[in-house]
């Protein structure tokens, strides 16, 4: 750990380091301020070894950190609802490895859970199994003793399944950070990149291209470096993916370069998410992801340890919703419609939206003062939000199949949402202004897990009460009136003291 550590913390400073040698570069210091940051790093991270310490109980685990103010977490055993094992590149040199409880208490990013840091991959192992069974008996010379029931293998990685790399899209948002970062830099060392020969060649061609070569060029060159980021980021992500089942808990195995085991208790789980992002939806693609306690899907569904089945084929990610679920009826069956109300709202919103602002362009060129070219943006943009609208409506659906109820919405993410009806503890129904005239509600209903709340659109009222008394009897019961309402009694006038 005396390796780790002080390395981990000069990685993660990288960035940093990069921009104090820049800016002491002003006065001829840089490399004393690098050397200064260099140390302070290393420093941490010998700290951070020094004052750290972890007790592993049978009631509770206890971690102790800290040298000017000193912290204790503790975290009874009973309130663990995942753990995260994870090992980079220079823990599995090391023989190490890090483990991450959740439990559950926020969705928040700021609630990281508690991580133990730089055990062996043999106690990290046992520590795993410990805390989710609750086997109660230690390790042997460091090594877990073997359960007796061998896991059931549901999922396994498959080099086709790289070609659905380019259709997460994930690389945007890195190739985003690089050029913010290399932005950054330029903008604080007061560079002129034009002064390197291959910039200034490209430039040049840049300027002699027309704008329409100009801007399909550009969009053209940003996809490719997209789709190659997102490819490299799946396969970094998602390689030697597996899949199992053992003593009630599932267990995803993924990374190629840092491993990740993440065990979650199958108690905590309380349905599945078939999620079809646009660009998966064009190549028959789908991915799963577990509605359960304790996962934090506010971070991703990738950081946040709630992914279930990477981007795959479509008839894959079914299959293994079904196997979760241990019933396809949920994922194979049909919904309900939504009715015509619903139809006409979604496009009346896009409707709204663009015409208004269309027309109000359209007059001012007219008169001479707008130019002409945005008001037929604002056309396209109308042509293109029909079909959207048309699309947005043939994914809404709802269902109570099985004692789970079964939500689908959206179309740039098309999700269908499975349920348990024994994890809904509320209901909200909401009615705006123009929901009110068009005799529509919205039905929410809430969880502890996954997003929380999961929403059916535009549904009748009669509707709405059906599938709520449905999916979870007695719950709302109590709210209904099914008679005549009676009126307000009338407070008895006070008589004479």
């Amino acid at each position: 750990m005396l390796i780790l550590l002080p390395v981990q913390e000069i990685l993660k400073n990288i960035p940093w380091l990069v921009v104090l040698v820049l800016a002491g570069n002003g006065s001829g210091k840089g490399p004393l301020w690098g050397l200064a940051g260099l140390v302070i790093a290393l420093s941490t991270g010998t700290l951070r070894w020094f004052t750290t310490s972890y007790q592993i109980g049978a009631v509770q685990v206890q971690v102790r950190r800290g040298l000017l103010r000193r912290r204790t977490l503790t975290v009874p055993r009973e309130r663990v609802r995942t753990v995260d094992l994870t090992a980079h590149v220079l823990h599995r040199m090391l023989g190490l490895a890090s483990i991450t409880i959740g439990t559950g208490r926020t969705d928040r990013k700021d609630d990281r859970g508690l991580k133990l840091d730089g055990l062996s991959v043999q106690d990290a192992a046992w520590l795993r199994e410990e805390l989710l069974h609750h086997s109660g008996a230690a390790p042997t010379g460091g090594v877990a003793a073997e359960d007796a029931t061998l896991p059931a293998e549901l999922a396994r990685w498959k080099p086709q399944w790289i070609g659905y790399g380019p259709f997460t899209l994930s690389g945007a948002v890195t190739v985003l950070a690089v050029v913010g970062f290399g932005f950054q830099i330029v903008n604080e060392d007061h560079l002129n990149p034009s002064r390197l020969g291959p910039v200034d060649a490209a430039l040049h061609q840049l300027g002699s291209a027309s704008t329409p070569v100009l801007v399909v060029g550009l969009i053209l060159a940003a996809a490719i470096v997209i789709s190659l980021a997102s490819t490299f980021g799946y396969i970094l992500a998602f390689w030697n993916y597996r899949l199992t089942r053992q003593s009630g808990t599932l267990q995803v195995t993924r990374g190629l370069l840092t491993t990740r085991v993440i065990s979650l208790d199958e108690r905590r789980l309380r349905g599945v998410e078939f999620s079809e992002p646009l660009l998966l939806r064009w190549v028959k693609g789908g991915r799963c992801i577990a509605i359960a306690t304790g996962l934090r899907v506010g971070r991703g569904a990738e950081r946040g340890g709630s992914m279930l089945l990477p981007p795959a084929p479509r008839a894959v990610a079914r299959s293994v919703s079904a196997l979760i679920l241990g019933t396809a009826a949920p994922v194979e069956g049909k919904l309900l419609e939504h009715g015509p109300v619903a139809h006409r709202r979604r496009f009346n919103r896009v409707l709204l939206v663009t015409v208004p602002v269309m027309v109000i362009l359209l007059i001012g060129w007219r008169l001479g003062d707008v130019p002409g070219w945005p008001w037929l943006a604002v056309l396209v943009l109308l042509g293109l939000g029909m079909p959207l609208a048309e699309d947005r409506y043939r994914s809404l659906g709802h269902a109570v199949v099985q004692g789970r109820l079964v939500v689908r919405s959206g179309s740039l993410v098309r999700r269908r949402c499975m349920l348990s009806s024994e994890g809904i503890i509320g209901w909200n129904l909401h009615q705006s202004f123009f929901q009110r005239r068009a005799q529509v509600v919205n039905l929410t209903a809430t969880t502890a897990a996954g997003r929380q709340a999961y929403r059916m659109q535009d549904l009748t009222l009669a509707e709405a009460v059906r599938v709520a008394e449905q999916a979870r009897p007695g719950l709302l019961a109590p709210f209904i009136v099914t008679g005549p309402v009676p009126a307000p009694l009338e407070a008895p006038i006070p008589g004479p003291a």
